[in-house]
Parts: structure tokens; sequence; C-alpha cells
């Protein structure tokens, strides 16, 4: 059986010396987060913070620090849900081998939510105030809940069949939040609780939301599953974490929470309020700058005895959510097919703050009798894979064929080898302009507006790549320091971005001939010493910093039949324009009281 709260799951991993109690007082504004990322790089322990200054409850980070601690954490449930998912894709299976599927109905049991006259979260009432103020970079507007599990049911059709529960961040105090009676909740398009807030617009009525934080480790992974239309993530909840998810219904009535959660935020929502919510450092490595989002009116903070307040900290990747995404593409990766028939696997680089870069496999099975391979199922593959759900808001997507047999998509630097040996730059590029894209990517031309390219490559090999800058290499006034990235990738330094005009002089510099035109990929950027130092400074910089409809341009480009592409090099304009959401960046005297900690004596010695 999994755990049924918090507080089991921290004296489970304090006995197998995965958690470490941090006697000393440290400051949630700034310090502990910094603590958390650091301790995180180093692979380190889940950290329990006792005592938490200008704050009674301890604080909880680094619980999901390592993809073993992970699966450690929901051992007892895997084995069923591999099984649920074998199943789905094969329901044979079990008449083939039934005694193998023997746990499966006592696994599906745990779908349901159990409903329960009383809980431990009832214990106690507190106020905003009180709670842990956590801070994580310089620029944050305010305090905010880094683990928030965000529930919320259909104003139309009540009750948890058409629940959603999500992680959307939540501001706590700050800006203009009346203090104790009003907290921002700020969620991205494609949403579940968007569902019901349109919902509640057509109402012309105010909806309840309630904020958990805590409880079953299993309710913070739910709410950053990934689910099919029609499943809850409660009921996903129950189903990882071995056992069902007990509901109670608070004094007064109102939406039910978990009986076992350590703190719950409940009130509502009023569709027609919004208040300016952030800044906030955010997972692409930027920050996601002050806007308009919903507004929870608070009516009560609940929690339980011995509450634990559980947290993270995101900034440029990795970070501790790129467990989250590694460990949810172990559970569901295999359904892929299922939701989007013909593909074969999808990859979101985390490293390029994952909804920037997609890469996909796909089959290629039209017209399999014509002489010479080109793209043309994988095409309508990849429209699909662009029309759904989280998906939808990658900016570039690189699709391959499956009968090409290209590279593992975790093989990021091999994948991208594959599809520029490959790919034409006259036929390969599909663009789709002025259209969505993550509400946290500031590289658009708007809040969620931007553009997107599909390049999809297939047939045999076109070009040999070169593994090194080539003599005679020349470059415009204004442009130079060339560096390899990856073979056939160069990063050129530029000159500080103005208006994107100097990209039209350098294309229009170079002849058919010139040895730039040996690379496909040419990537103007501000330090080409920093991007070409890492593969995850090349993707962090190249796909966080562009935006396909306005950035990238060619040498010898054309438009024929309204399709653009380029004889020569492709060029991705890659560097800080005035636009972007400044990049975030440790404060020093912070990251000095962290060396403390980990100096000779200090809690974390021999840890960082």
């Amino acid at each position: 059986m999994g755990y049924r709260n918090l507080r089991e799951c921290v004296a489970d991993l304090e006995r197998r010396r995965e958690l470490i109690r941090i006697e000393t007082e440290v400051d949630p504004n700034l310090e502990i987060g910094a603590v958390q990322r650091r301790v995180y790089q180093a692979g380190g322990p889940a950290l329990l913070f006792t005592r938490v200054k200008g704050c009674r409850f301890p604080m909880l980070g680094n619980l999901f620090g390592t993809l073993e601690r992970t699966r450690y954490l929901f051992r007892d449930a895997l084995a069923d849900i591999h099984r649920l998912v074998e199943l789905k894709i094969n329901p044979v299976a079990a008449l083939k081998n039934p005694l193998g599927y023997l746990g499966v109905p006592r696994a599906a049991l745990h779908l349901l939510p159990k409903k329960v006259s009383r809980g431990a979260i009832l214990a106690h009432r507190a106020t905003v105030d009180q709670l842990p103020q956590l801070r994580s970079w310089p620029m944050d507007g305010g305090p905010f809940v880094t683990l928030p599990q965000v529930y919320s049911e259909s104003p139309l059709r009540p009750g948890f069949r058409h629940s959603n529960l999500g992680m959307y961040r939540v501001q706590l105090a700050g800006n203009r939040y009346r203090t104790n009676e009003e907290v921002g909740i700020h969620y991205q398009i494609h949403r579940g609780i968007g569902v019901h807030h349109a919902e509640a617009i057509e109402r012309g009525l105010p909806f309840r939301v309630s904020v958990f934080v805590g409880g079953p480790p299993s309710l913070t992974v739910a709410a950053v599953m990934p689910l099919p239309e029609g499943l809850p993530e409660l009921s996903f909840a129950g189903l990882l974490g071995g056992r069902r998810i007990e509901m109670v219904t608070p004094p007064g009535g109102g939406l039910p929470m978990p009986a076992e959660a350590d703190f719950v935020i409940t009130g509502t929502v009023d569709p027609a309020k919004t208040l300016p919510e952030g800044p906030f450092g955010d997972h692409l490595g930027y920050y996601s700058l002050a806007h308009d989002f919903p507004v929870l009116r608070v009516e009560n903070v609940w929690h339980r005895d011995g509450a634990i307040w559980p947290f993270t900290t995101v900034g440029r990747p990795p970070q501790e959510d790129t467990t989250f995404g590694t460990f949810i593409h172990e559970l569901s990766g295999l359904l892929i097919p299922q939701v989007l028939p013909g593909v074969r696997a999808v990859h979101a680089v985390d490293a390029a703050g994952v909804h920037p870069l997609l890469l996909a496999i796909g089959s290629e099975r039209y017209v399999p009798y014509a002489p010479e391979r080109t793209p043309r199922e994988i095409l309508t593959i990849a429209n699909a894979i662009l029309g759904n759900g989280q998906l939808s808001l990658a900016k570039y997507l690189f699709i391959a064929p499956h009968e090409d047999n290209p590279p593992d998509l975790h093989q990021i630097d091999e994948f991208l080898r594959f599809m520029l040996e490959r790919v034409d730059w006259r036929r390969d590029l599909h663009f789709q302009t002025r259209t969505t894209i993550d509400t946290l990517d500031y590289s658009g031309s708007g809040l969620n507006e931007g553009s997107k390219v599909v390049v999809a490559a297939a047939g045999e090999r076109r070009r040999q790549l070169p593994a090194e800058l080539p003599a005679g290499l020349r470059f415009p006034d204004g442009f130079g320091e060339p560096r390899l990235c990856l073979p056939g990738i160069l990063a050129v330094q530029g000159p500080a971005y103005a208006d994107g005009g100097d990209l039209g002089r350098f294309c229009s510099f170079f002849a058919p001939e010139d040895p730039i035109n040996r690379f496909p990929l040419v990537v103007i950027v501000d330090d080409s010493d920093f991007t070409a130092r890492t593969l995850n400074n090349f993707l962090w910089v190249t796909f966080t910093r562009s935006n396909p409809a306005s950035d990238i341009h060619g040498i010898g480009e054309r438009t024929r039949a309204k399709h653009w592409g380029c004889e020569g090099a492709l060029v991705i304009d890659a560097r800080v324009k005035p636009h972007h959401a400044p990049p975030l960046e440790e404060v020093p005297e912070v990251e000095r009281r962290v060396d403390l900690l980990g100096a000779p004596g200090g809690p974390l010695h021999g840890i960082i």
C-alpha cells in the first residue's frame, strides 16, 4: 500500500537516509529555494527544513529530486499501472496471461475516491500570511505556492467525474492582492480549469476553487499528469498511490478536499475579475512577467496537526520538475500511439524549456512504392501533434519517419544530426504564423501569441555534416567569433539586437559557394562561446530566444506558391530581444549563505 499522507512518506525516507533534517534556521525569502536547487544539482536527498524563518510550519524540498527516489515513492503501484497500460494497448494480453494480470481489478478499485466524514485536514485553521512565504528569485512579485494542487469542478456538472486537479501556480501576497483575502491563480492555456472558468462565465456566477498542498505524494504527480479526457486526476492519484483518495467535505459545505492533505485554501473565483500576477522565475530560465490572471477570494485556510509544506523551485532546466517529466514519460509514453495514431515517439526537450522544442518519430506509409521517400504521412502526424493538448504549445517540431531508422529521441545530438543530414530547406519547413505558444514564452509577438515551424525530413542522407570549422569563413561587419555547437551547427556572434534588419544583411552577404553553407544550421547569438560550450546551452539559447516566423532566415531564401525555403544555410536569430523577459540569475550573497551550509560542520557538508 502507498503512503496515506505526507508524514508517512517523510518518516520512510528518513529511515532510508533519503531525507535529512535542516535544523539551522533558513529564510524562505530566496535562501531555501537556493538550497533546494543546489542539492538537486548534486543529486542529494529530500530536505526537511524544521526552522523556517518567520513561519511555524516546516518545509519539505527536493522530494522528487531524483528519478530513483520518485520511483521508490510509488513502488507498490508501478507494476499495476504498467499492466493497465498494457491492457489498454492490447486487451487480449489478459487472455494470454491471466495470472499476470490478477492484481489489475484490485488496482482499478483505487480509481474511485472515498468519501469520509472526518479528516485530519479539518483540525486547524490559519491565515494566508501564516503560511510559508517562499520567494525563489529576486524579482518574484511575492511569495508563491510552487507545488499546488488546484482543484475545481465543472459549474455545469458538479462532482469529481468532471473535476480538474492541476498544478497552477498560486501567488499568496504582493501586487494588489488584499492580504489574507485574495490570492492569485495563474494557469496557462489548454488547462482543465480554463474549461470550468468558461462555464462560470457562461453562468455569470463565481465558481469554487480549492488549493491543496501536501497530502499523499501521488496527488502532486497527478496534478501534473497529462491525462486523457474523462479520467479525473483524483482517480489517477488513487491508482498511483495504491489506495483510494479519502475526501471530506468541510463544515458548511463546499468542494471536497483530501482528508489527509496538509493544507487547503478554499474560496471562490469571480470569473469577471482579474488582477496582476507575477513576475515569477519560471521553468524556461527567465521570469514570466506580471499579467492579469484570475483571483481566488479566500474563505478558509485549513491545516492538519504536524502539517508539512512541500515546495520546489523552478528555473533554467534541469530542475526538480525535470524528474516529473521523465517519470510521467515512463508512466504514459507507451500510450502516445493510442492517442495519436501513427506517432511512434515524442520527446519534449527539457533543456530547451519543454514546450519550445519537440522531437518526434512517426510512420511514413503513404505511397510506399514511390522511388524516393519524401515527407507525407509525417506531415499529417505533425499536424495531429500540434493539435493535441499541451503538445500544441510547441514552437519547433522536428519529425522523422520511423522507416528511416532514426536514433532514439533522447539522444538529442544524434537525432539532430540525423535530421540535418537529410533536411531540404527548400521543401521541409512548414510554418504556422500568428498562433498560440506557451504563456511563459516571451519570444513571440505577445502573451500566448507566436508561431510554429515543423521540420519534417525523410529519405536518404543528402549531406556530410562538417565537424570542424572550415578555412575561408568570412562574415559581414559586426558578426564573427564562429563556434561549432554540433556537427553541422554553427554559432556566430552578432551585434546586440536592434530591429532584426541586420539578419537580411547577414544572409545576403554570402554566395552559394561560401563555406558557411556547408553548415545546414547557423545560429546568431550574443555569446558564441557560451552557446557552443554544451549541448544544453545550445538548446536553451536557440529555442527559448527565437520565434520561428520572425527569427528564421536563410541564405538564398525564396518563396514559391506561398512556401518559404532557402538554398543555403538556415539562419536562426537567437539573440536576446527587447521584448524578451530577463533571465534568472543567482544572488551572490544568498549563494554564499548556502555555501556555509555545505562547509565542514554544516548540515549539507558532503552533499553540496
